[in-house]
């Protein structure tokens, strides 16, 4: 097995076509926490939707975040991207219209498009409520590595 860096066209080619799921990393005061989402990619950005809890706490709080995804057809034969960048939160107010339309377009092309966000969470025997939140990371850097025979 040989691992090596991918070239910007590999880490394209996985963000536009192979990455469906990715796992979100945000950190407050040193503390990181990750949650798998659904993502689409598009024009140097990142969209997903959510609904309010930690993760969104946090990323209100501390912005930079990351992303990776994986696609992973054997131990000896995958591709691992990582997307460093900005949370931005797509409010309904009218300076985020557009980006937020946007947003539900692109995901709602996809089966299931709203999961695992927005599903019923019990957490300590509560039902979490169900707000939905759409964002976009704003992209700073994209690296890649991938491992063949």
């Amino acid at each position: 097995m040989i691992i090596r860096e991918m070239n910007q066209y590999e880490i394209m080619e996985v963000l536009e076509n192979t990455a469906k799921v990715g796992r979100l990393a945000c950190a407050f005061e040193g503390q990181p926490y990750i949650v798998p989402l659904n993502f689409v990619y598009r024009l140097g950005c990142l969209y997903s939707f959510t609904t309010l809890g930690k993760k969104v706490e946090w990323m209100r709080a501390n912005p930079k975040v990351c992303v990776e995804f994986d696609h992973i057809s054997a131990t000896n034969d995958w591709q691992t991207v990582l997307v460093t960048g900005r949370y931005e939160e797509l409010t309904s107010d009218t300076e985020h219209l557009e980006a937020r339309n946007e947003a539900y377009n692109l995901l709602s092309k996809r089966a299931e498009w709203w999961q695992p966000a927005y599903v019923n969470t019990v957490i300590r025997d509560h039902t979490r409520k169900l707000e939905p939140v759409y964002f976009r990371i704003l992209v700073d850097e994209k690296t890649g590595h991938k491992a063949t025979k």
